[in-house]
């Protein structure tokens, strides 16, 4: 008898494992689907020229400049971690900021034990540039600055503190007005070569690479709006000296 239940035991666990494994497939595309919901409008975008035509793109010597500004560099002494799904530019960007100041987190160990957990691998709606911001404080006893709305020139302002390594520099961006394609997006910036007006941007996804952008074109593509907050796109400042004071400047 306990033999034969056993045995139909088994059978209802064959049964059940395909169905099981149907559903989680199905759950996971869905929660694919809600990510990447957005993809699926209109290109508003399709008319832009791809900064990737232009030659200081990834120009080689260029970009040897750009590394070896001291952020950028602090950046370079560790592996660069590239995101693991679309969902994922928001803990690939703070796992890489924080190898560059000597901790070594993977973009897994960003989430983990956070309210921020991935459905089935995935991020719906990915992260906001606040959530991001909360992140980055749980994992980094650090302040970090909310900053938006920023003029052209406050812009470039911003940029030049990004080669001063008692700072690190998160942006916030949406990928049409550089690329022609694509949708919001977070990297770290790693430098500004000021004489070429050329930002350094650690882009997170393996496809682009870090590449080196005009501040006008990036500041264009920041000051979109995040469909998910309502509010425009920006950039976060983290200090990386100790400070007892925790601070947001939005």
């Amino acid at each position: 008898m306990v033999a034969e239940q056993v045995r139909r035991g088994g059978v209802r666990k064959r049964r059940l494992a395909p169905f099981l494994g149907l559903t989680a497939l199905l759950a996971g595309c869905a929660g694919a689907a809600s990510v990447g919901a957005h993809l699926l409008r209109p290109n508003a975008y399709a008319s832009v020229r791809s900064i990737e035509t232009r030659s200081d793109f990834h120009d080689p010597a260029l970009l040897a400049q750009a590394w070896a500004l001291p952020v950028a560099a602090a950046y370079r002494r560790r592996p660069y971690e590239y995101q693991s799904n679309p969902s994922f530019c928001g803990p690939a960007t703070v796992a890489n900021l924080l190898r560059s100041l000597g901790v070594d987190f993977s973009q897994a160990d960003v989430l983990r034990g956070t309210t921020f957990q991935p459905w089935f691998g995935v991020l719906v709606n990915g992260l906001t540039l606040e959530e991001l911001a909360d992140l980055l404080r749980r994992r980094l006893d650090r302040q970090v600055h909310v900053v938006r709305d920023l003029s052209l020139a406050a812009f470039r302002e911003a940029m030049k503190r990004s080669n001063n390594p008692e700072k690190r520099l998160i942006v916030n961006f949406h990928r049409g007005p550089l690329f022609g394609r694509g949708a919001g997006h977070f990297s770290p910036i790693l430098g500004y070569l000021a004489d070429a007006d050329l930002v350094f941007v650690g882009d997170v996804n393996g496809d682009y690479r870090p590449f080196l952008v005009s501040s006008e074109r990036l500041w264009r593509a920041v000051a979109t709006m995040d469909g998910t907050s309502g509010k425009p796109r920006g950039l976060l400042i983290i200090d990386t000296a100790l400070s007892d004071r925790p601070g947001e400047a939005d």
